[in-house]
């Protein structure tokens, strides 16, 4: 169970953390070399993906252009498709749900949640996130594989909400909806210029009916 900021991941923590403290003392944790070498590497995964194609690129080019061995890849990320598909901002969502009163509707919570998170962490909607959903966008494996990694984040979600007090049953309806909702704004976002992420969040949250407070 990883910890940031002092708050582990699926646990409630004690009513004196905020979640803008919880992002503060994130922001504040000085990357390890391990995870320096691990953003090196995303990045040059997503520069040769824009370049030459998801399906055109090698697991030996990324990690010479990295400088590292293909067998340090494989340390950082089990497949290719992970460079660009991991979400490194999974365990703030689920701290933010958690810090959410536990009176409010599970979907409510759920995407309220999902919009603390994207305001409180501008890098969020910077370049980099854009320029990586596009490349997933335009890419059919790259598309199912961000699928695929929606599950454990969906899973995440709902284990909070029941831990809570909700049926596993209403847990999973808003943990799958939202996340949805937010794919879809993600995508939306991502091909339109002059969009803002916070704009297509908004307008996917009003669908749920669930926008704001």
């Amino acid at each position: 169970m990883p910890v940031y900021g002092g708050v582990a991941v699926g646990t409630a923590p004690t009513p004196r953390v905020t979640f803008q403290t919880l992002v503060t003392n994130i922001s504040r944790m000085a990357p390890s070399k391990r995870e320096r070498t691990r953003e090196r590497l995303a990045a040059c995964a997503l520069e040769l993906f824009e370049r030459q194609g998801f399906e055109r690129t090698t697991v030996a080019e990324i990690a010479a252009v990295a400088g590292v061995s293909e067998m340090t890849f494989f340390r950082h990320f089990p497949t290719k498709e992970a460079a660009v598909t991991t979400d490194p901002f999974d365990p703030v969502l689920a701290a933010a749900i958690a810090l959410r009163p536990t009176h409010e509707p599970p979907l409510v919570r759920v995407a309220r949640a999902v919009r603390d998170a994207t305001r409180s962490l501008p890098e969020l909607a910077g370049e980099s996130t854009r320029r990586r959903v596009r490349v997933v966008s335009s890419s059919p494996a790259l598309r199912a594989a961000a699928t695929r990694a929606n599950e454990a984040t969906e899973t995440a979600i709902r284990d909070q909400l029941v831990q809570d007090g909700t049926a596993p049953s209403d847990a999973s309806v808003a943990a799958a909806a939202t996340l949805a909702a937010l794919t879809a704004a993600l995508y939306d976002w991502a091909g339109a210029d002059g969009q803002t992420l916070a704009g297509a969040l908004a307008s996917a949250l009003r669908v749920l009916g669930a926008d704001d407070d």
